[in-house]
């Protein structure tokens, strides 16, 4: 016998329909959708981005633009204190590595140190008129992000 589709069938059709695709996303959305983890995520995100534009001026010397720079390192500076209060809860950990938690006073050293070595990047930039006068200050930031990558970020198999 054919089964004949009424409206009010083809409703609780498309009613169950759609509560599965809600309830598929919601299982779906996990942790990144967290704000803990998009604030600090962002965050990094636009620092590796002043790191990638400030780091093309140091491996081609040539191209070194002294008010870019200093635009950069200002950011980073102004920046590099926005994202340790997201690391508060353990819940949200994202790429976090569980050793945040585990050794906070160790991550907490590597975020001082971030801000004083960007404070620092900040200073020479303001007055370089090369790259000379702040590559070494960019490496030293580019080896605190190391540094505290190589501890507390998660490793990815």
């Amino acid at each position: 016998m054919a089964q004949v589709y009424t409206k009010k069938s083809l409703k609780s059709f498309f009613s169950i329909t759609l509560m599965a695709a809600a309830l598929g996303l919601t299982a779906c959305s996990g942790a990144g959708d967290d704000p803990d983890i998009k604030a600090r995520q962002d965050s990094m995100k636009s620092w590796g981005d002043a790191m990638g534009v400030m780091g093309d001026m140091v491996k081609s010397p040539d191209t070194f633009d002294a008010a870019v720079f200093k635009e950069q390192a200002a950011f980073l500076a102004e920046d590099a204190s926005s994202p340790w209060s997201h690391f508060e809860n353990q819940e949200a950990m994202g790429n976090a590595a569980e050793a945040v938690w585990s050794n906070a006073d160790g991550f907490s050293a590597e975020a001082d140190n971030f801000q004083k070595l960007t404070a620092e990047l900040n200073a020479a930039a303001q007055s370089a008129t090369s790259v000379e006068d702040v590559q070494p200050a960019f490496g030293e930031v580019g080896a605190s992000c190391k540094s505290c990558h190589t501890e507390f970020r998660a490793k990815n198999d």
